[in-house]
């Protein structure tokens, strides 16, 4: 009796008494560090001299390295330490850096003399300096990759049932996206017409309140525990499927080992191996010796694997393409957000008499659209989609959807920059809005639909690098959009540092035609791709 009354005193563990503090803690994370990421090309080249087009390229790296880090962070998570320590650990290395930006906008000796318009040659950063920066940087970058996805993931296991985590995904990329909005308007302004330093401190500040949000409510969430790293079982299937390559595949599922559930996951697994990848499926067959006779475990474990990891790796290889098509999905947008501030410190700014609207808060104009898609989107679109077809639309079919409109928006910013390179005097800035909207209202379909598909579809032991993935390939894309600019600086005139004198238009529409192609092979990867569980990646109206 006694141990049931101190039971009922104990904080209810996972389920939505956990979403204040994750929202909170994604909410306060992105505030602080898209403070400074937006505003880093007009720092960079304000405060640091350097070239515009340099400064785009480093804009591409650094957006690359948050995008990418997120796989270090699911491996740790998945592998050895878990979500929470993953979170907290990268909170406190993102806020170091914040820390470090925000003393290179304090202290002037970290900083190279600004340029004045009667000097001869303009002052260049020291290696100091820029080691300090750089330095600032990689650790806010590290940070916010670590922690990023791993949040989401986090979040959606506190979440028994697809309903459940298909309305948590989309609150959490809509207050994803409207922190964004904020962080891009509000902290943006302060750095261009208060200081750099009480932006960048206002940046650090967020971050620490992100982080003691999220400890604060460490008694409520529901921790899966890490049970070593599930990418050597999936190794293992591959060298056993070597080692056994002369073996006869059975047709009966008594030859197969099915053993227990990783991780005390439990997933259904057919009573005989798929025909898919066929190779593969004599890891699982049985052979003389590889099973203990008293207990009936794994003797050999570089000889045999259950069916389990057989299936879970067949379904990494089926889901590569898909996976593959969408950096071609990242690149143009990579390469049109940092070109994009480029196009507005040559535009018409001016918001009234007395107002300069910042160039880097063009890009809220996406997050803005994103959320007001997301929630068209959910109250209107997919409820009309089910009543029309009979059900939600399919993960597939939300990023296609996306694919069409990003190649539309890459259309549209090549005729807006077009115009703006003919006209005889600067264009209001609003131009580029209507490519942002179509940007935005893109990554409302691609977005949550890869999220959802990716999280569904993965192993059950491979969750953080479900929604991991989806950081990767924008980090290749961002990666791949710098060595695109770079190809095309070198093998054209279309980008030279003052795109006055390029022709940046050019740019759009070549995007326009590897969009293209990229869409036909998306759809070509989309109508081959079978789903594990159909109704289990719908995403349920609600």
């Amino acid at each position: 009796m006694e141990l049931a009354a101190q039971t009922d005193h104990l904080p209810k563990q996972g389920g939505w008494i956990t979403f204040p503090f994750i929202i909170a803690t994604s909410a306060c994370l992105t505030l602080g560090n898209g403070g400074w990421v937006s505003n880093l090309i007009v720092y960079m080249i304000g405060e640091f001299n350097v070239k515009r087009i340099d400064a785009a390229q480093v804009f591409n790296i650094v957006n690359g390295c948050i995008n990418l880090f997120p796989l270090l962070g699911a491996i740790i998570a998945d592998s050895f330490l878990g979500c929470f320590a993953v979170i907290w650990i990268s909170s406190f290395i993102a806020l170091l850096g914040t820390v470090l930006l925000t003393l290179t906008s304090t202290i002037d000796s970290l900083r190279p003399q600004p340029y004045e318009t009667r000097s001869i040659t303009c002052p260049t950063p020291s290696k100091f300096q820029l080691t300090i920066l750089y330095a600032g940087l990689a650790l806010s970058s590290l940070g916010i990759g670590g922690m990023r996805f791993t949040l989401t993931t986090m979040g959606a296991n506190q979440y028994t049932t697809t309903k459940e985590q298909s309305i948590y995904f989309n609150w959490y990329f809509f207050s994803l996206y409207a922190s964004a909005i904020t962080a891009s308007t509000a902290i943006v302004y302060v750095e261009d017409n208060v200081s750099w330093a009480w932006g960048f401190g206002l940046c650090a500040a967020a971050n620490a309140l992100g982080l003691a949000i999220f400890l604060f409510g460490s008694r409520f969430y529901r921790h899966v525990k890490p049970e070593g790293s599930p990418f050597t079982g999936l190794v293992r299937v591959f060298v056993a499927s070597i080692r056994k390559r002369k073996a006869q595949i059975s047709l009966k599922s008594d030859d197969y080992y099915r053993g227990g559930h990783d991780n005390g996951i439990q997933e259904l697994v057919a009573a005989t191996p798929t025909t898919s990848f066929r190779f593969l499926n004599r890891a699982a067959l049985i052979a003389q010796g590889d099973i203990s006779s008293s207990d009936g475990s794994i003797v050999k474990p570089w000889n045999l694997c259950t069916l389990q990891q057989v299936e879970d790796l067949k379904t990494l290889i089926r889901i590569f393409p898909l996976w593959s098509s969408s950096i071609f999905l990242g690149t143009p947008i990579g390469i049109q957000t940092s070109l994009l501030v480029l196009q507005a410190l040559t535009m018409d700014r001016r918001l009234g008499p007395h107002f300069t609207i910042p160039a880097g808060s063009m890009l809220v104009s996406v997050f803005f659209f994103v959320c007001i898609a997301l929630i068209l989107s959910d109250r209107l679109i997919r409820p009309t989609w089910q009543y029309l077809a009979g059900r939600p639309p399919t993960p597939l079919q939300l990023i296609g959807v996306g694919h069409v409109l990003n190649i539309a928006s890459m259309a549209v910013s090549a005729v807006v920059e077009s115009t703006r390179r003919r006209a005889a005097v600067p264009m209001s800035v609003f131009w580029l809005v209507p490519q942002l909207a179509i940007v935005g209202v893109g990554e409302a379909f691609h977005f949550p639909g890869q999220v959802a598909l990716y999280y569904q579809e993965f192993p059950a032991s491979l969750k953080n690098m479900a929604t991991a993935t989806i950081g990767l390939l924008i980090g290749i894309a961002f990666y791949l959009s710098t060595a695109v600019i770079g190809c095309v600086r070198t093998a054209t005139g279309w980008l030279p540092d003052d795109i006055d004198d390029g022709k940046v238009d050019y740019v759009f529409w070549m995007l326009v035609v590897v969009g293209v192609v990229n869409f036909g092979y998306y759809m070509m990867c989309a109508v081959l791709y079978k789903y594990r569980n159909l109704e289990r990646v719908v995403v349920q109206p609600h």
